[in-house]
C-alpha cells in the first residue's frame, strides 16, 4: 500500500554523507505514487535514531525547514560511525494521519520501524499479547511490538520475525532500525521489497518497487560511478539482515531454522528522538493535534425514522411497476420494450457468454510467462470479488506468478484494501499501488456531487466516478516498466449497465469479443453532447475538477486499453467465487448487506440508491437479469435477491457523503424529491 525506502553508508564507504539528502530526497519522490497522506524517515547513527515525520506528502515533506536541519551535521561528515536512513510515504489505511503517532515511520521503545501493508488481525493481537503497551491507532505497531516482545525473550532477528509474522494476517512488508543493535532488518511475506548493493559495499539501498531503485540509479551520476549495482528481488517469506557496520548481508527465509543461529551482539545504546515530539514539549503549544475519540458505529436503527419511511413508499411504487416476464427489468429502463409475451427485448437480443476454448487460453499463458524472472504479468486488483477471484485463479490454478495493481483514487473502501491484504499477503503476490492526490480526487468528487445535487439528472450519476479511469493509463504504464507482455483483468461478463449510458440517451453498447464496457465513437459523441448540455445549465460542474474529468473520459474511452479479460476463458459462478474467497483467504464482507458484490467500492451505496427510489431498478437488477438469461438463476430467486440487496445501505452512504464532506441527510432528501419514474 504505502511506499518503504532506505539506504546504508557503513563508515568506511567513500561515498560522501553529503549525498544522503539528495538520495533520501528521490526517493521520497519515487515513492510518492504509492501514497501521499504522509511522509516520514528515520536517521540512525552511533548516537541516535532521529525521527522526524509530517501529514503532508512527500513533496511538501522535502521542503519542510525542520527536515532539511536533520542533514546538516552529515554535509561535512560529521556523523559518527555508520549512517542507515529508512523512509515512509504512506497512503492511510488505519488511524487518521492527523494524529501525529499513527505516522510512520512507528516508534517502540526499542525499534523505529515502517510498514507497507495491513494487518488485518492487529486488534485482536493487542488483545492476546496484553502485556504489550499499544500507542497509536496503526495496524503496524503491533509487528514492531512483537518483534520487542520475541527478541527479549532471547529469540534471534531471524527467530524473532519468523514467530512475528506466524501470528499475523495480512501483506506486510517492512524495515528496521534497533536502539541497541548495529542493524536493518527487512523482511517481506509477499515480494514488494527490493535492494541493491555495490559489490566493494559502499552502499546498500531498499525500496518497495524495482522500478524505484532501477530510476533512482540511472538519475544518480554517482551511484553509476560505483560500479554495478546488483537490484535484487526479496523474496516472499524471505528476509534480510544488514551489518550496519560492514554492509554484510544475511538473508534469511520462513523456513529456515533461525534460532540455531547466534544471538545477535549488541551495539552501543543509541537514544531515539522524535523531533516533532521533542518541539512540542519545548513549546508551550503542542505541535500535533489532540487525539480525538473514535466516533461510534452508526447502525440503520439509529438513522432518523423518516429515511426508511419514504423509501418504504418508493419502494412500494417500484413494486408496481410491469417487469419482463422472463428477467427483472422494469418498464423504466431506458430503450426497455415487451412483445406480446411480457418478454423484453434486451432478452431478445441477448447473446450467452461463451467461453473461448482452453487450448487458446493455454497457448496465451505459456506466450506470456517468464522463467527466472519475477514476474510474468500484471493483473488488476480492485479489491472487489471479481478482480480478487481472478487472482487467485492466475496464481493457484494457471500457475502464472503475476504482479498485482491497484489505483486507489480515493473511493477504495477500507474494507477493499483490506481484502487486498489478505489474498497479497497469503499468495506472497507483490503488489503496486498508484495512489491518487486522494485529498484532491475527493474534493472533485464532493464539487461534482454537490453540483448534481443542484440539478439532479440520472445520465450526469457516472461523474462522480470519473476519478477511478486513469486506472488504465497506470496500467499500461506499469506493465511497460515491468517488461511484461499482458495485463489480465477480470471483468465479470454479467455486469452490464447498458441503462447508466441510455439515461443520457444512447442505446444499448455493441457486443464486444472480449470487452464488457464499449462505446461506439458515435455514442462518445452523443454522450459529450449530453454531458456539455448538462454542464451549460448547470455551471457548478465548471469546476476545479474539469481536468480530471477531461483525462478520465480519454484514459476510458480513446486510450488504448490493451487487456485480457480472465473471464472469457474461465468459468464464472458466484457460489464458487464466494465460497473460495470467504473459506481460503478470509474475505471479508460488509456489515450492511449480505451481497458481496459493490463492497469495495465507496460510491455505489450512493448511486444505485439514486438508481432505485428514482427509476425502479439498479445495478442489482441488471445483473441477476443477465444470470437469469445465462442459467444460473431462476426467476423467482432472483427477484428475492434483489428485494433484499435494494435495501439502502445507510451506513455506507453516510460514510461515503462524511469521507468526500457532503451533509448525507441533505443529500438524501434532495433524491427523495427528485420526480420518479413511477407512480407513489
Amino acid at each position: 500500500m504505502c511506499g518503504i525506502f532506505g539506504f546504508v553508508l557503513p563508515e568506511h564507504s567513500s561515498v560522501s554523507q553529503a549525498l544522503l539528502r539528495p538520495t533520501i530526497d528521490s526517493l521520497f519522490v519515487l515513492s510518492e505514487s504509492r501514497g501521499k497522506e504522509a511522509a516520514g524517515l528515520a536517521i540512525r547513527d552511533r548516537e541516535s535514531i532521529q525521527v522526524y515525520k509530517r501529514n503532508v506528502p512527500a513533496t511538501g515533506f522535502l521542503r519542510d525547514r525542520r527536515y532539511r536541519q536533520l542533514f546538516e551535521k552529515f554535509r561535512n561528515g560529521h556523523a559518527h560511525g555508520s549512517v542507515a536512513l529508512i523512509g515512509h510515504s504512506r497512503l492511510v489505511t488505519n488511524g487518521t494521519e492527523e494524529t501525529h503517532q499513527n505516522n510512520q515511520p512507528v516508534i517502540t521503545p526499542d525499534i523505529v520501524g515502517i510498514h507497507n501493508g495491513i494487518i488485518v488481525n492487529a486488534d485482536d493481537l493487542w488483545q492476546q499479547f496484553d502485556d504489550l503497551e499499544r500507542g497509536c491507532e496503526v495496524d503496524s505497531e503491533i509487528i514492531f511490538g512483537l518483534l520487542s516482545h520475541y527478541l527479549s525473550r532471547g529469540r534471534s532477528l531471524p527467530g524473532a520475525v519468523n514467530k512475528t509474522f506466524e501470528s499475523t494476517y495480512g501483506q506486510a512488508s517492512i524495515a528496521a532500525l534497533f536502539k541497541n543493535l548495529d542493524r536493518l532488518l527487512l523482511y517481506t511475506n509477499n515480494g514488494s521489497l527490493y535492494t541493491a548493493a555495490d559489490a566493494e559495499r559502499q552502499i546498500f539501498l531498499f525500496g518497495s518497487e524495482r522500478y524505484i531503485l532501477t530510476e533512482l540509479i540511472r538519475k544518480n551520476r554517482f551511484l553509476q560511478r560505483l560500479g554495478k549495482l546488483e537490484i535484487e528481488k526479496v523474496q516472499p517469506g524471505d528476509g534480510v539482515v544488514v551489518d550496519l557496520s560492514s554492509l554484510d548481508q544475511y538473508r534469511f527465509c520462513d523456513q529456515d531454522a533461525a534460532d540455531a543461529r547466534p544471538a545477535e551482539q549488541a551495539a552501543s545504546l543509541c537514544r531515539i528522538v522524535d523531533i516533532l515530539e521533542q518541539d512540542a514539549a519545548v513549546s508551550a503549544a503542542p505541535q500535533t493535534p489532540t487525539p480525538q475519540p473514535a466516533s461510534p458505529v452508526v447502525r440503520a436503527s439509529e438513522f432518523p425514522p423518516w429515511l426508511d419511511q419514504e423509501f418504504q413508499r418508493f419502494r412500494q411504487g417500484a413494486a408496481q411497476l410491469r417487469r419482463c416476464s422472463r428477467c427483472l427489468l422494469p418498464e423504466t429502463m431506458p430503450f426497455l420494450h415487451y412483445d406480446d409475451n411480457g418478454v423484453c427485448n434486451y432478452c431478445h437480443h441477448y447473446r450467452q457468454a461463451e467461453l473461448k476454448p482452453k487450448h487458446e487460453l493455454d497457448t496465451l499463458l505459456d506466450a506470456t510467462r517468464r522463467p527466472g524472472q519475477d514476474s510474468d504479468c500484471l493483473v488488476g486488483l480492485s479489491g472487489g470479488r471479481d478482480s480478487t477471484y481472478g487472482l487467485h485463479v492466475l496464481k493457484t490454478e494457471l500457475g502464472m506468478n503475476p504482479v498485482a495493481f491497484t489505483y486507489d483514487w480515493g473511493m477504495v473502501t477500507d474494507l477493499a484494501r483490506r481484502n487486498i491484504s489478505r489474498i497479497c499477503g497469503e499468495l506472497g503476490i507483490e503488489h503496486i499501488l498508484v495512489s491518487a492526490d486522494i485529498k484532491r480526487k475527493r474534493d472533485n468528487i464532493r464539487r461534482n456531487v454537490a453540483a448534481w445535487l443542484k440539478k439532479p439528472d440520472l445520465g450526469v450519476i457516472p461523474l462522480f466516478m470519473a476519478g477511478d479511469k486513469q486506472y488504465f493509463a497506470h496500467a499500461g504504464r506499469i506493465k511497460q516498466l515491468l517488461g511484461v507482455e499482458r495485463t489480465f483483468l477480470g471483468e465479470n461478463l454479467l455486469e452490464r449497465t447498458d441503462f447508466k449510458t441510455g439515461y443520457c440517451g444512447i442505446p444499448l453498447a455493441r457486443e464486444d469479443e472480449d470487452r464488457v464496457y464499449v462505446l461506439p465513437a458515435s455514442s462518445q459523441l452523443r454522450m459529450l453532447w449530453y454531458y456539455g448540455k448538462q454542464y451549460l445549465g448547470n455551471p457548478a460542474y465548471l469546476n476545479r475538477s474539469l481536468l480530471d474529468t477531461g483525462y478520465a473520459f480519454v484514459a476510458y474511452y480513446l486510450i488504448d486499453r490493451d487487456y485480457v479479460n480472465l473471464y472469457r476463458y474461465v468459468a464464472w459462478d458466484e457460489d464458487t467465487v464466494n465460497r473460495t474467497l470467504i473459506d481460503t483467504y478470509g474475505w471479508e464482507t460488509a456489515s450492511d448487506t449480505r451481497s458481496t458484490w459493490r463492497i469495495g467500492d465507496g460510491t455505489a451505496a450512493f448511486y444505485n440508491y439514486i438508481y432505485y427510489t428514482v427509476g425502479g431498478f439498479s445495478e442489482n437488477d441488471t445483473f441477476r437479469s443477465n444470470q437469469i438469461r445465462e442459467g444460473k438463476i431462476d426467476r423467482r430467486d432472483a427477484l428475492e435477491l434483489v428485494n433484499e440487496e435494494n435495501q439502502p445501505r445507510f451506513e455506507t452512504i453516510k460514510d461515503y457523503c462524511e469521507t468526500i464532506g457532503i451533509d448525507y441527510l441533505a443529500a438524501i432528501r434532495k433524491v427523495n424529491t427528485m420526480p420518479r419514474r413511477f407512480p407513489i
